[in-house]
């Protein structure tokens, strides 16, 4: 009878946001649904919010907007 060659092992896996110090910045970006003109990314979503307003009060028929937000996530066993 030969041997086994592996071991597999099931296990759960979980996920959460990275909290850890080093973990990578929360960022936001706003982006115009009219035209698909974008902010800049930037962890504070204050500019975002007011890149949005600016852009609306250039553009007054621009009145849809779209959130987009990159957050570290975690997985482990």
């Amino acid at each position: 009878m030969t041997p086994p060659r592996s071991v597999l092992r099931f296990v759960e896996w979980r996920l959460h946001p990275d909290l850890e110090p080093d973990a990578e910045p929360v960022t936001y970006a706003m982006q115009c649904a009219v035209c698909e003109e974008q902010s800049t990314p930037t962890v504070d979503f204050a500019d975002a919010q007011r890149w949005t307003f600016r852009h609306a009060g250039r553009n007054p028929t621009h009145h849809t907007y779209r959130e987009h937000l990159i957050r570290p996530w975690h997985a482990h066993p």
